[in-house]
């Protein structure tokens, strides 16, 4: 799941200047779950630039914004979004590319995509995945060192952690405390004593 935080309303009335007619694209998937680009979303940022005078010609909330199958469709459903001269996608950035790249027209996001996430029953887990595209997780049992440690410390845990708490975030859990926790209990630990060379950031 992509996460996203929503930007304030005054980072996006910028790019509104000179702009007549406005388009919204939701996404169904991750901005819904995260509640930055589902319907009740969507509805809103309509109500808010309604309220400022701005005409919003249409919306859609297609099934995940970063699909083209999704844009063909809600293209097919919503012709109104031919009569605009610019689209605001409540999506991560991959969504609001996805749309650019179909329209002649301005098009841009209203949230800043933070990171590869997930969801653990109601929780929103945040950093689960750097999308790094060199990928070691099954080395640590499934939790990447390099997303969950602020230090990204991928052979073991720095010296500033203490009793099983993070030295960055002092409330959060060391992930060495939790990776090596899950690992004994695996019976695996002995993984852990290779030495990992460093990340390939050229991938």
């Amino acid at each position: 799941m992509i996460i996203t935080k929503a930007k304030p309303i005054e980072e996006i009335l910028p790019f509104l200047e000179g702009k007549e007619r406005i388009f919204i694209v939701g996404c169904n998937v991750c901005a819904a779950k995260m509640k930055t680009g589902g319907e009740p979303e969507v509805l809103a940022l309509l109500d808010s630039l309604t309220s400022a005078g701005y005409n919003v010609v249409g919306w859609a909330l297609p099934t995940a914004a970063c699909s083209v199958r999704s844009y063909d469709s809600l293209a097919e459903k919503n012709e109104k979004i031919n009569d605009a001269d610019c689209v605001l996608v409540m999506g991560c950035g991959s969504g609001t590319s996805v749309i650019a790249s179909l329209l002649d027209i301005p098009v841009t996001g209203t949230n800043d995509t933070l990171s590869l996430g997930g969801q653990i029953g109601s929780a929103s887990v945040v950093h689960l995945c750097t999308l790094c595209g060199d990928c070691n997780i099954g080395d640590y049992s499934g939790i990447c060192p390099n997303a969950c440690c602020p230090k990204s410390q991928i052979n073991g845990p720095c010296g500033g952690s203490k009793n099983g708490k993070c030295e960055v975030s002092k409330t959060s859990e060391c992930v060495w405390y939790l990776i090596e926790k899950k690992m004994d209990s695996l019976q695996s630990l002995p993984i852990l004593t290779k030495i990992k060379p460093p990340k390939d950031h050229s991938v």
